[in-house]
């Protein structure tokens, strides 16, 4: 009999141990890719495009971004890339690990140099319709995104 308390007792704290364990969440870049805005005003949106386009670096895709107030608009950077020949202002490249760890590359039009954009982010919700991530350099610059129904 005391050695089925005492297996109970091992099992009790086996299973509080494991109970306390907090999960980490898992991101997919599949779930990322499409077409979010920043905060939610399309009259005057930050629009930005994750898509499944390969970049020429593995692991990179290839996104953009606009912002309507300026009077930007998908179809303008679309057509700069098709004149030029690659992707300037406005195009970058991405990549998401399942751990949440975004990195952006940012591409500049003069001579195709790469900007990078920080040290990386870090994504801290992405469902079907919310994105959210900081810059890990500073965690004060927060982004909120809801995905746009095409």
């Amino acid at each position: 009999m005391r050695k089925i308390y005492y297996l109970a007792l091992i099992a009790l704290v086996g299973l509080v141990f494991s109970s306390c364990q907090q999960s980490t969440p898992t991101f997919y870049l599949q779930d990322m890719q499409g077409l979010w805005l920043e905060n939610g005003d399309s009259t005057e949106g930050h629009f930005v495009r994750f898509t499944t386009e390969k970049s020429d670096e593995n692991p990179f895709l290839l996104g953009r971004e606009w912002t309507t107030i300026d009077d930007k608009h998908e179809e303008d950077l679309i057509k700069q890339r098709n004149k030029d020949g690659f992707p300037g202002n406005g195009w970058f490249k991405y990549d998401l690990k399942s751990d949440g760890t975004l990195t952006e590359i940012h591409l500049m039009k003069n001579g195709g140099a790469e900007i990078p954009n920080g040290v990386g982010f870090a994504v801290t919700k992405l469902t079907d319709t919310a994105l959210e991530y900081y810059e890990k350099e500073n965690k004060s610059w927060k982004y909120k995104f809801t995905k746009v129904k095409e």
